[in-house]
């Protein structure tokens, strides 16, 4: 079998993971073990150097130069790893920059009548560089630039795209509202002649931090733009997750996918799927965050994040 045949059946397969079949669809997955364990409600972070991944306007609020690293342990050999910093600048704005990288494992590499004589490897990475300022008092914009590559063997594919954002802020009744575009944008090189769309998401999000109680509530709805069959679908893709602050250096977190548990049923049953739980832990200036998303009978992802304010 040609080896980029057989690799395009698995990444087939890992675009059901995925919940689309576009190219690059590496791009919608959480890398935060933070923000995996909320279900990806993340669209109105502000306080997070992962939300560039998110929302690009939510760096805007951010404190210091906050720093971020999170590895992945995905189905089979699949690991995917994120990395992300912001700066502000006097008088000119907050810049961010962000990395994703997923490695697929290495496969066999045969020929047509099932000849083994080698192994070829697969991958794919996203450069990120982010800017955001104030539009007016409390409401922000931001803006992210990404060069993505994607690697088979001996062949590649490469895009740009940009996100768009907005973000609004009602800090004395701790209201939150996100807005983003991402990945608008088109391949610059293709596998073959065809080109392919790249996974354009039209996302919303709020979140609230309770007042009596020590928990913030987060709800986004992603992929708005998408066709479906009724009007209503359209707010199928929806997550919601809950953080809870047990102490000043722990904190819970649960979280759900609608669409991911919809996605994962198989038969009668999905088991838990959708669902996403996880734990953050503070130790001096440094964050330990876990998540966990379970994928129902396919199996479950685990994420660990360390941050910290370089």
């Amino acid at each position: 079998m040609n080896k980029v045949i057989f690799f395009s059946l698995i990444l087939l397969t890992f675009g059901s993971f995925s919940y689309s079949q576009n190219t690059f669809d590496f791009l919608r997955l959480d890398g935060s073990a933070r923000a995996g364990a909320l279900g990806g409600s993340f669209v109105s972070n502000n306080d997070d150097a992962d939300v560039i991944f998110y929302n690009p306007a939510g760096i805007e609020l951010l404190d210091g130069s906050p720093a971020s690293f999170s590895f992945v342990k995905h189905l089979m050999d699949i690991n995917l790893a994120t990395l992300s910093y912001s700066q502000e600048f006097e008088d000119i704005g907050r810049f961010g920059a962000a990395i994703k990288y997923i490695n697929y494992g290495s496969f066999d590499e045969a020929d047509e009548f099932g000849t083994r004589f080698g192994e070829f490897g697969a991958n794919e990475m996203a450069l990120v560089v982010g800017y955001a300022n104030s539009l007016d008092e409390n409401f922000y914009y931001g803006a992210n630039a990404k060069f993505i590559y994607s690697g088979i063997a001996d062949r590649s594919s490469t895009a740009f795209a940009l996100d768009l954002g907005l973000h609004y802020a009602i800090p004395d009744k701790n209201w939150y509202f996100g807005f983003a575009v991402l990945n608008i944008g088109s391949q610059i090189s293709s596998y073959y002649d065809m080109k392919e769309d790249l996974p354009l998401d039209v996302a919303i999000g709020v979140s609230k931090r309770l007042e009596n109680m020590p928990a913030k509530i987060s709800l986004d709805f992603h992929k708005l733009n998408q066709d479906r069959d009724n009007f209503g679908d359209r707010f199928k893709a929806f997550t919601v997750g809950v953080e809870f602050t047990l102490s000043k250096v722990m904190k819970l977190r649960v979280g759900y996918d609608n669409e991911r548990r919809t996605d994962f049923k198989i038969g009668t049953t999905a088991g838990i799927a959708g669902f996403n739980a996880g734990l953050g832990v503070k130790v001096s200036d440094y964050q330990f965050d876990y998540g966990y998303s379970s994928l129902g009978l396919v199996g479950g992802l685990h994420r660990i994040s360390i941050s910290t304010s370089l």
